[in-house]
């Protein structure tokens, strides 16, 4: 299933190969070095929802 990869490196559903396949990796990396979280949550037919959680700044 495509989605349990979808935060690894070069991976990509782009059969073209137009992509890198780094953009959701790179946004992973950033969230969680800031003490953050990203989950994605899709189904067929419907899209993805991803959700970013950050921590609030004292």
């Amino acid at each position: 299933m495509s989605l349990a990869r979808v935060f690894d490196r070069f991976f990509t559903t782009d059969e073209s190969r137009n992509g890198t396949g780094l953009g959701l990796a790179i946004v992973k990396s950033v969230v969680e070095a800031h003490g953050g979280a990203v989950t994605v949550e899709s189904a067929p037919g419907e899209g993805a929802r991803f959700v970013v959680e950050l921590p609030v700044r004292q």
